[in-house]
């Protein structure tokens, strides 16, 4: 079984000291990837619950720099020790309470900052599980924790109502956390030990705190808040810490009695702060939000630069030993290396983007996920791109620009991707995107073919179809197998089916021409039409009818066979194999499974469930449904189902008992779909299967493929780290060494790429003629050739006299 679709940052990673590696933690792991390449090279198990903190041991001189272990903690309430070059696990000590967050101070300072304790200490945030009787239970606590001797001190530093991040100074001598509008910090002892009293200062803030930051060399600290604005108090805690000196009488920015020199206030933000770092000279402090903007700060002058249109919101600003390379932490799951101090991003670590949660105008619009037969899944995203993972190897692939818009987490939403399909081979996608009328004006349905250039599924742009069913959207898509066929459905009774031009030379033609249009359109009594599929071989399709399956030849486009009448209105359809049977899963008050048999036009068996998706295998006559559990039974104390929302169950299309059955949670909003287990057969178990691997996908996108007939398959196994020949790391030297490598560009592959597209005119095109950004707009002479020709007064010809 193999398990991904990990959140890259659910915490702040951090680099090697030689900076050619990244440590990030994924779910109970620690993956590490290579900062050349982007790629996964290794990763740490040890943990079963989510690792919170990784801490790289520094190197103490520029020899040690081989040196690589890290601390890593979790909410399983273990610290363990590694040594990830192997890697291998050193040491695992047992905290007994989940930890959420863990410094080691004691690492970062140098000889001559103190005296060095032969014990190692960490700070820990922690959950405390005991049970209390105060009306509101203070769950957090901040604790010492002594890592050589395994044992955890007796005085804790603060409770709090949930456990806070803690954030170190870099040369380990302060740390901190943050409770609402104060700002809590700590001087660590010169020498440590278990009994050893900690010193703190509070500093007050109007508003909610959200992110703190300190100073490498100097007496400062800077903190952002819920409105965007960034506090820095300089010279704090000299009255406490260091030796009694008189403040000024106004302490400018100071508030109450705090101990600070001074505070200044800066605010570019419109909102939440999330990212707050000063770079390893102290010169520069970095800043991130919501906005999706970073912005460098000079902080002596407080002048600022940018680096715009990220994408997405910023998390986490990490600086590497070398001075050239850092890393930014995105809201969508995906780790940008930045080429410094020119914020060029170099790559791209992206995992699995996190889902997408559409309006409730756009949601009985939207479908889920699209999968081919060789594991890749198609996924729509909030910035209305489309994802393509692979699910084998657990990385992007690609990244579809569907409709050109800029990160703006302000403005209303108005345009959403509905629907991603793909073929089964992955060469083929198409794309539904809807956009919302404005004071019940306006309004678009668009309908997009992509095609792949390359086996890395780069799609490219094909056809563009404007209202391809009048004033309806498109209920669902579906692509014919082995042929370049795909049908499309809609809610005012018809659908569609559309070809592919082979791009072959007319007579009277001028130029080749290549692209999807329209070749038959059908309907069945005025009914809404609400999903379609085609059979394994491609030679039958069925239109679920509202409550009708109807049967048709897709060559001559007629009418073969109509099977009975479900429950509520069929959601979903799909053949199984190349048998004579067909799945239908109905929604509405009565949601029901049913399997009708095609050649007695007969419902073999059903069952009264609330299917979320089915999936069948080509090779067999079995397939799979994820439907959820009734909330009786989910309230009731099983303990089969404790915790769990779904059920995956398995069938043989002859049989109505369930072949196999897996419980699971987070179902709703899940997918599910067979894939070809060629590539894996090395991997997972001995032979050749006949069948395929199960690939199940929840609401979080978090996933797992399995086999489903193999007992064995149910043993967890860690994520594969799958090498291929781009995993090589390169040494660039010279000219690339300093800017990276030129990007090649092939002058005939673009212009064939561009006279390719093809657009199929709306019937009213003034509503979109002025959509997109303004820079990507079209000459306006292309736009209104013909409103500015018939305002151009023609001069009368000339008449000769004889």
């Amino acid at each position: 079984m193999i398990r991904g679709g990990r959140s890259y940052v659910s915490t702040s990673p951090a680099f090697s000291n030689d900076a050619k590696r990244l440590l990030v933690c994924t779910g109970s792991t620690v993956s590490i990837f290579s900062t050349l390449t982007g790629l996964q090279v290794a990763s740490l198990d040890g943990h079963t619950a989510l690792v919170t903190s990784v801490i790289v041991v520094p190197a103490s001189s520029p020899g040690s720099r081989i040196l690589c272990y890290c601390w890593t903690s979790s909410l399983d309430g273990t610290i363990c020790y590694w040594d990830f070059s192997v890697p291998e696990m050193i040491k695992k000590i047992d905290v007994h309470l989940p930890i959420f967050s863990m410094v080691i101070p004691t690492l970062l300072k140098t000889p001559a900052d103190s005296e060095r304790s032969s014990d190692l200490y960490a700070y820990i945030s922690a959950q405390n599980i005991n049970k209390s009787e105060r009306p509101k239970p203070l769950i957090g606590q901040l604790r010492k924790f002594n890592l050589t001797k395994s044992f955890i001190g007796g005085i804790t530093l603060k409770e709090t109502q949930r456990p806070e991040i803690i954030t170190v100074c870099p040369s380990g001598r302060f740390f901190g956390i943050l409770s609402k509008n104060k700002l809590i910090i700590w001087k660590v002892p010169d020498k440590e030990s278990d009994q050893a009293i900690l010193k703190k200062i509070v500093l007050h803030h109007t508003k909610k705190f959200s992110v703190l930051a300190f100073h490498p060399s100097q007496r400062l600290v800077a903190a952002g808040d819920v409105t965007g604005r960034i506090l820095i108090w300089r010279g704090f805690g000299n009255r406490t810490f260091g030796k009694p000196m008189k403040y000024d009488e106004d302490n400018p920015g100071v508030r109450g009695d705090d101990d600070a020199e001074s505070c200044s206030t800066w605010h570019w933000h419109p909102t939440d702060i999330n990212v707050i770092a000063f770079s390893s000279d102290g010169a520069y402090l970095y800043s991130g939000g919501t906005e999706g903007v970073l912005v460098v700060w000079q902080l002596d002058t407080g002048k600022k630069k940018f680096l715009p249109r990220i994408g997405s919101p910023l998390l986490y600003f990490v600086d590497s030993p070398d001075p050239t390379l850092a890393s930014i932490s995105c809201a969508d799951n995906r780790i940008l290396l930045l080429k410094m101090p020119y914020l060029g991003i170099m790559k791209s670590i992206s995992g699995i983007k996190l889902p997408f949660y559409a309006p409730e105008a756009f949601k009985v619009m939207c479908a889920g996920y699209a999968f081919d037969r060789a594991g890749v899944v198609a996924l729509r995203t909030e910035d209305f791109h489309v994802q393509i993972y692979s699910l084998l190897d657990d990385r992007e692939i690609s990244e579809v620009v569907v409709c050109e818009r800029n990160h703006q987490p302000a403005d209303e939403i108005t345009v959403v991707v509905t629907l991603v399909t793909l073929s089964q081979d992955g060469s083929v996608m198409s794309t539904v995107e809807v956009r919302l009328p404005e004071e019940d004006i306006g309004g678009l349905t668009c309908l997009k073919f992509w095609t792949s250039t390359s086996q890395n599924n780069q799609f490219e742009l094909s056809t563009v179809i404007y209202e391809p069913h009048r004033d309806s959207h498109v209920s669902s898509v579906a692509f014919r197998p082995n042929r370049p066929m795909a049908v499309t459905t809609s809610e005012i009774c018809d659908f569609k089916l559309w070809v592919c031009n082979d791009g072959t030379h007319r007579k009277n033609e001028l130029k080749p021409s290549s692209g999807w249009v329209c070749y038959a359109v059908g309907s069945y009594k005025r009914r809404p039409l609400t999903a379609a599929a085609f059979s394994g071989d491609g030679s039958v399709l069925a239109v679920a009818a509202d409550t009708a399956i109807t049967l048709w030849d897709p060559d001559r486009n007629e009418l073969v066979g109509v099977l009975g009448n479900t429950l509520g209105p069929i959601k979903a359809l799909s053949f199984i194999g190349q048998s004579e049977y067909i799945v239908a899963a109905s929604g509405g008050p009565k949601s029901q499974l049913s399997v009708w048999n095609m050649s007695q036009f007969t419902i073999s068996w059903s069952y009264m469930l609330q299917v979320e998706a089915v999936a069948s295998d080509q090779n067999s006559s079995t397939f799979a449904v994820l439907a959820l559990l009734p909330k009786s039974v989910i309230q009731s104390k099983e303990t089969t189902f404790v915790g769990r929302d779904g059920i995956i169950l398995l069938f043989d299309v002859k049989q109505p008992q369930p072949v196999a059955s897996w419980s699971v949670t987070k179902a709703e909003g899940g997918g599910l779909a067979f894939v070809e287990a060629n590539q894996l057969e090395d991997d997972i178990s001995p032979g050749t299967r006949k069948h395929g691997l199960l690939a199940f996908i929840n609401g979080q996108h978090e996933y797992v493929l399995f086999d489903p007939f193999n007992d064995q398959e149910l043993v967890e196994h860690s994520v594969l780290v799958r090498k291929s020949p781009a995993a090589e790391e390169t040494v660039y030297a010279g000219y690339a060494s300093l800017y990276g490598e030129l990007p090649e560009f092939d002058w005939k592959k673009n212009q064939k790429a561009a006279s390719e597209v093809v657009i199929m005119p709306s019937e009213r095109p003034w509503e979109t003629i002025f959509s997109g950004s303004s820079h990507t707009l079209p000459p306006l002479t292309k736009l209104c050739g013909a409103f500015l020709e018939a305002l151009l007064q023609k001069r009368p010809a000339a008449v000769e006299k004889s």
